[in-house]
């Protein structure tokens, strides 16, 4: 029997052996879903803290249950030592892949986990990379490395690149139910890879090549980074014209065919959006080809956080305060509602932003507790305390947790900057939305305001 049929064998027969590098917001659920589609599946990871968790029967992963850990582990085996690649027949790898400090992507984590699989992988085994990155990388970082050891693709060694596509919090999609896009590097490997996670997840898309699975997670997030910055531009330009961004975009909502609303923020997070379109951009400079929409796209919505600033200012300025010694509280940390996950959310560029500019500034959420600021300080998320909170000068709404009681923080009477529409439907003259216009109020209304 050859490579091929034998790996192919121990996939249907669920007797192969998978291992999942990086237990992360990815690796993690992508491992409890092979641990429940009947695999043996080795999770490896090099923070211990995580492994000894997990060992312990603990998730640190909002959409992981710890009794989920717990159920697993009769065949779910943490580590953080790479020999154990040694007896496995399949592998997934889930590690992150950031910009650099020049907006470059950083491939560092995945050319390290490639040096180990070289140390101790065996013939036969299949290799899917998930971790996002730019068109050609699945080759030129794996495939070549591999070759150069005189190993063949197809027939050696086998490799796929499966676009990760989780939304943490998201409580209708999960790694199960998600459709999955795989492309192999040869038909055989197509095959390999879209049974094994035809195994373990719902609907599996087979694209023709790597480079086609890798392009379609880029276009994806493009697409939505392009439109966040339409809408974001279109909140500038409502906030100079006196319109009301929100209830345009809910007219405009109200058409059935030819339009998909997006909504304006405070800018954007997480670890897809603000990075995959800088990935796709660096690539294309390659090509002589230069992207007009990505690089306009990153410009207005990185320069989100210091139009809620300037508006916070304005808001201050009604009041007859400046932001410079004001007491101001951010309601939200983390990057999206209802969730803990704080990668380049903006609130935290908001937060840094408002201490340059001399603000006593503190932050409230009940899921993300805590960050380390750019000097190294842990900043904690204050209690839940009405009496403190009322003292503040204004509150900036960056997160809209369903957990917030609007109408309560509203009745403090505290100027609110609402970046995201949460207090809708709340009638005060100390509200204020992103994308309209500050008004500065005759004597008589300013003094009832500041009564």
């Amino acid at each position: 029997m050859n490579n091929y049929s034998d790996l192919k064998q121990k996939i249907v027969s669920k007797t192969a052996k998978i291992g999942v590098i990086g237990l992360g917001y990815v690796g993690l659920p992508l491992a409890m879903e092979m641990v429940k589609s009947g695999f043996s599946v080795v999770g490896i990871d090099l923070d211990i803290r995580k492994i000894e968790k997990l060992l312990s029967g603990k998730s640190y992963i909002q959409d992981v249950p710890d009794d989920v850990i717990q159920l697993s582990l009769a065949t779910f085996h943490p580590t953080a030592d790479f020999s154990a690649l040694e007896e496995l027949d399949a592998i997934s790898i889930c590690v992150p892949t950031p910009l650099s400090e020049n907006q470059d992507p950083d491939t560092s984590y995945i050319t390290s986990v490639v040096n180990m699989i070289k140390k101790h992988m065996k013939k036969r085994m299949l290799i899917t990379l998930e971790s996002t990155t730019y068109p050609g990388t699945t080759e030129e970082l794996i495939q070549w490395e591999f070759e150069k050891m005189g190993l063949k693709v197809g027939e050696d060694f086998f490799l796929c690149f499966s676009p990760e596509r989780v939304d943490p919090g998201n409580t209708s999609y999960n790694t199960y139910n998600t459709p999955k896009v795989i492309g192999g590097t040869t038909p055989k490997c197509a095959e390999l890879g879209s049974l094994l996670y035809g195994n373990t997840v719902k609907t599996v898309i087979t694209v023709s090549s790597p480079k086609v699975a890798e392009m379609s997670k880029l276009l994806e997030n493009t697409f939505r980074s392009v439109n966040i910055a339409f809408v974001n531009e279109m909140a500038l330009m409502c906030d100079k014209m006196g319109i009301n961004v929100w209830e345009t975009i809910r007219a405009a909502s109200s058409k059935p065919f030819g339009y998909m609303p997006f909504f304006p923020g405070p800018g954007i997070g997480g670890h897809c959006i603000p990075l995959d379109p800088m990935y796709l951009s660096w690539k294309a400079k390659g090509f002589r080809f230069h992207s007009k929409f990505i690089e306009l796209a990153q410009s207005i919505n990185d320069n989100m956080p210091d139009y809620v600033i300037s508006k916070t200012g304005q808001v201050l300025n009604v009041y007859e305060k400046s932001i410079r010694k004001s007491n101001v509280l951010i309601l939200g940390m983390a990057y999206k509602p209802d969730i803990d996950d704080m990668r380049e959310s903006p609130g935290l560029h908001i937060y840094e932003l408002f201490q340059e500019s001399g603000a006593r500034v503190d932050y409230y959420d009940p899921h993300a507790l805590s960050f380390i600021d750019k000097h190294g300080n842990t900043v904690h998320s204050i209690p839940y305390d009405l009496d403190k909170m009322k003292s503040y000068d204004c509150f900036v709404l960056i997160t809209n947790h369903n957990s917030f009681d609007y109408h309560e923080l509203a009745s403090l009477g505290v100027p609110v900057i609402d970046t995201r529409d949460a207090f809708q439907g709340i009638t005060a003259e100390h509200i204020y939305q992103l994308g309209t216009t500050v008004k500065i109020p005759a004597e008589k209304e300013l003094l009832s305001l500041l009564a």
